[in-house]
């Protein structure tokens, strides 16, 4: 149990786990319910509203993330959405274009048969439209969401940008945490934060 209101870890009970069951938690899902946890949290968006987050991600990394948004909200630290991506049928498009932050979707990585590791809850994506995802393949760029466009240029200033300085990189570094904004030389992943532990994943 988190010491701040509203900040808390649960196993997948029944409940929870009828909202995933089907979507984020497909038929061919792989991961036991026992390496999942569901986190409630609370959160700021860049009016200063205070919101009530959800999200699912591996046991690996639960307790790290819940300290990281108990730091970012005492921070003020704007995050527009924080919902289960079942709320999106777990289309991964549709939620990064609703600007909502999440972790776990049992899924591939884009353009490869290769499971996420969002697939395996150790990878959450923070901010999405205005930290997007940004890949040349076959010689035409590809921008996720695709109303992330206008955000692609990361030396202009606007709401919700990640930075390599910035508190939401800091403090997920601090946990050993990679970010995707300056991993990859043919690639940029500005929303992705990721544990590189794949030697755990079976």
């Amino acid at each position: 149990m988190s010491p701040l209101d509203g900040f808390f870890i649960s196993d997948i009970d029944d409940e929870i786990f009828s909202r995933i069951a089907g979507k984020s938690y497909k038929v061919n899902c792989t991961v036991p319910l026992s390496d999942l946890r569901y986190l409630e949290l609370r959160h700021k968006n860049l009016r200063g509203e205070e919101l009530r987050g959800e999200m699912i991600c591996n046991v690996r990394i639960a307790a790290d993330v819940l300290e990281i948004f108990e730091k970012l909200f005492a921070a003020n630290y704007p995050i527009e959405k924080v919902r289960l991506i079942d709320e999106y049928d777990a289309d991964d498009e549709l939620s990064m274009r609703d600007n909502n932050s999440s972790s776990f979707n049992f899924r591939v990585v884009s353009f490869t048969n290769r499971i996420s590791l969002h697939g395996y809850g150790l990878a959450v994506d923070i901010n999405p439209r205005y930290n997007p995802y940004i890949k040349t393949v076959d010689g035409k760029k590809i921008i996720a969401p695709d109303n992330g466009a206008d955000f692609e240029d990361r030396a202009k200033n606007f709401p919700y940008k990640i930075t390599a300085d910035d508190l939401c990189c800091r403090l997920f570094r601090e946990k050993n945490f990679l970010w995707g904004g300056d991993c990859w030389d043919d690639e940029k992943d500005y929303q992705h934060f990721f544990m590189p532990i794949e030697e755990l994943i079976p």
